[in-house]
């Protein structure tokens, strides 16, 4: 992040033109190694635990090396190690600066002595920035007094670095009453707070659909209903994990449905925290414990259901895929029906899911928990009720443990949480099917 919030200081400064910044970023970019990379090829991890460990990471909100220290797979040594050999990526972007012939090194620290004098940052300050630690960056730009704020701050723009892209940086966090948008989508969380967290496009959608073409790792171009399927579940994400966070301080939250506005005003009290990404500015839009109007009219989505599959005489199963989101329903789609298994339907909600049950009386169905019209949960009840035989799996997020663990209680066979690791979800499916 310092390279970028750097690099545009020096392009207003004329040193460096918008084009030579957005080529040395694209280099620096593509030279970063991860550190489990790293790891493998030095013999500390096998390739099996990076995995583990990156998965756990969309879990448990941690850093790599943290976890890998956790599970006792790295010593501190080794993680000191690694890091050293993973490299700065500020002095990366000043060795190709300097390669280039954009920068004399001797003039380098009066620009950056202009920066921190100009943007008002301590010495501990820059040399967090330098080291792109967003634990010790988000505090300079996103402090809020209001709890939680700096917190899902910090793990939006971790979530932002595993899921999308690396090329991101933040501005000044500022308080709104009443905004006025293109484009908003998030999530309200509730329970102990009410806590609402959304993306929006203000000036530009630009922003919002670099953020959706990121994580759905497809080229959205337009604001549509597959934007907001996809702001929907990145928003779930961070929210899940929020939630587990919060978990262990006895706070209690739950998510509910995701939202999507266009062209709207939000009444209320906010903040806003700036988010350059790729090039693109977005808006990430939180509200904690205060009375808001988002908008007078929820965006329509228009998603069609994918028609079931014909079921052929080597089929390995059939299942009923009922989630909210189109873009989680074709996730997991495309990697059960990869494997042999033939979706039969698919459903929106429990109450389509309850239906397609009795309809297809498939080997297996999955239910998503968080759902409009009938949640997850309500869901199961109903199906267990006319069929204690059923197989069922939830699909959940983090944070939902209580639901899970209700669930199980109904009659739930497993639960998988998202984002999905294929082997869990394969591996789930042939030990129930199968039974």
């Amino acid at each position: 992040m310092f390279s970028q919030l750097f690099g545009e200081f020096l392009t207003e400064k004329n040193v460096i033109t918008r084009e030579t910044l957005e080529e040395v970023l694209q280099q620096q970019n593509s030279t970063r190694v991860k550190l489990g990379t790293i790891a493998v090829a030095a013999g500390y991890l096998t390739e099996a635990q990076a995995e583990e460990i990156n998965y756990l990471q969309t879990q448990q909100d941690k850093r790599f090396g943290d976890i890998a220290l956790d599970k006792g797979y790295l010593t501190m040594a080794q993680l000191s190690e690694l890091l050293d050999q993973q490299g700065n990526a500020f002095m990366k972007f000043l060795q190709i600066l300097t390669e280039k012939n954009c920068i004399v090194l001797t003039e380098l620290d009066n620009y950056l002595t202009e920066f921190q004098k100009s943007e008002g940052f301590s010495d501990a300050e820059m040399q967090a920035l330098k080291k792109d630690d967003i634990d010790g960056i988000v505090p300079l730009f996103a402090f809020s007094a209001k709890p939680f704020v700096t917190e899902l701050t910090a793990l939006v723009l971790r979530n932002i670095t595993r899921f999308v892209s690396t090329d991101f940086y933040i501005g000044r966090i500022r308080r709104v009453n009443d905004y006025a948008y293109r484009c908003l989508a998030g999530q309200k969380i509730t329970g102990d707070h009410q806590i609402y967290v959304a993306f929006a496009g203000t000036d530009s959608e630009d922003g919002v659909l670099r953020l959706a073409s990121g994580y759905a790792k497809e080229t959205f171009t337009e604001i549509n209903s597959h934007v907001f399927d996809t702001l929907g579940e990145f928003t779930n994400i961070c929210s899940g994990l929020l939630a587990t966070n919060l978990s262990e301080k006895d706070i209690d939250i739950d998510m509910e449905a995701p939202f999507a506005y266009v062209d709207q005003k939000m009444t209320g009290k906010g903040y806003i925290v700036p988010i350059h990404l790729c090039g693109h500015e977005l808006e990430l839009f939180i509200s904690v414990d205060e009375e808001i109007i988002l908008g007078d009219k929820l965006y329509e989505m228009k998603i069609e259901k994918k028609a079931g599959s014909t079921v052929t005489a080597d089929s390995r199963g059939t299942i009923v895929i009922v989630d909210d989101s189109a873009l989680i329903r074709r996730t997991l789609r495309d990697l059960v029906e990869g494997a042999g298994y033939t979706v039969v339907a698919e459903g929106t909600n429990g109450e389509e899911g309850l239906e397609a049950y009795k309809e297809y009386k498939p080997d297996l169905i999955t239910l998503d928990i968080t759902m409009p019209v009938m949640d997850g949960v309500e869901a199961l009840e109903k199906i267990m009720e006319s069929d204690p035989g059923a197989k069922v799996i939830m699909i959940t997020a983090a944070g939902q443990q209580q639901k899970v663990i209700k669930a199980l209680r109904v009659g739930a066979a497993k639960f998988i949480m998202k984002p999905f690791n294929r082997d869990e979800v394969l591996n789930a499916l042939q030990e129930i099917i199968k039974h």
